[in-house]
Formats: structure tokens, sequence, C-alpha cells
């Protein structure tokens, strides 16, 4: 049930100051927006725009598992998680790339495997309270004679490829050890989905 009808807010942007250009873009933002009943509040906000990205789970439904990856996330480490690894889908940023091109590219550097098929199920805003990027969310079936290198990352990067049972992917996500959300979401996706049989 929805309640009331979808009314264009009015924004009136006040000031919009780059605060940082150095590996992405820090911005301060103070802007005026006008309620639905008239009122004009003033809101400042720091926007953090990272460029858009794309995330795929690789799933065998014939094996029952999927390929993970873990990987160093400074945010995790500044946050308290003690050694800043992640358990995570593979994924990264467009650049210049369509998604699906990003998420074959990222597969085979990361996971060492090459993408067949692969089906786009949504696109997610991750963060909107204070960062611009949306997510496309993909996943495709994989089979060991796609395996086309051992993955790992490229340059600065230090990736494990973690090939699991799916039922343990899912048990790992309620004990806490895979806590991203991008690949809760899709491991999730893919327990509902009907794919793994």
């Amino acid at each position: 049930m929805r309640y009331g009808a979808c009314v264009t807010l009015k924004i009136e942007l006040i000031k919009d100051k780059c605060l940082s250009d150095n590996y992405f873009i820090l911005r301060n933002l103070t802007y005026d927006l006008t309620r639905r009943n008239g009122e004009v509040v003033r809101h400042k906000r720091e926007v953090y725009d990272r460029g858009n990205g794309a995330t795929v789970l690789l799933y065998n439904p014939h094996k029952q598992s999927v390929v993970l990856i873990r990987q160093f996330r400074i945010a995790t480490w500044v946050n308290g998680n003690p050694d800043g690894r992640l358990i995570e889908t593979c994924a990264g940023l467009l650049d210049n790339d369509e998604p699906e091109v990003c998420i074959r590219k990222e597969a085979i550097e990361e996971t060492g495997f090459i993408v067949g098929e692969a089906r786009k199920v949504f696109e997610l805003y991750m963060s909107p309270g204070g960062v611009t990027e949306i997510v496309h969310f993909f996943v495709a079936e994989y089979s060991d004679a796609q395996r086309a290198g051992k993955g790992g990352g490229i340059e600065d990067e230090e990736i494990e490829v973690l090939e699991l049972p799916f039922s343990e992917a899912l048990s790992m996500v309620q004990s806490g050890e895979i806590r991203d959300g991008k690949t809760v979401i899709l491991l999730q996706y893919l327990r509902s989905s009907g794919l793994m049989g």
C-alpha cells in the first residue's frame, strides 16, 4: 500500500565546495530543502563521489558452490575489524566501462574465472546518506573449465580466492564471518532465486 502521492521536492543549492580531489571527490554541500508543508530547511552535508561500481557472484549449481574473495579493506580496519580483511563477491569501479564489461574484467583479475552468461539482477545505492555510488549486481554460473588463471588481483591488490560450498557461505553470513553488504545481498538473492536447484 502506498501512502500519498509522489511529490517532487524543491532543492536549492547554496554552496558546493570541493574538500578533496585526491583519489575520489569529497564535496561539502549546503542546500535548502522545501518540505511538503512549504517549510524550508537548510542542510549541510558531505558527499563522497567514488564513481559507480559492479559486482558479480559466481555460482555452480552442480557443485553447489560459490566463488568469493578475501581482501583487505582499510575502512573496515579503521572501524575495528582486526585484520581489515572482508570476504566479498568480486567487484570494481566502472571507470569508463559498462557494468557487464566491468564484472567480466574484475572476475578474471580477482578470481581467475572467465564469466560466461551473466544475469543482471538489480542496481542499488549502498550508502545513500553520504556516498553517490550505485552498484550494479550480477550473478553468473561458472565451471572449472572457465578457470583461466589463479586470480589474486593486480598491482597493489592482495586477494585470496575462496571456492566455498553455498551452504557454508550462507552459514558464514549467520556467524558474522561474511559481513560485506553486497555479498550478503547476492547470497540471499541466490538462495531465493532457485538458480542453485
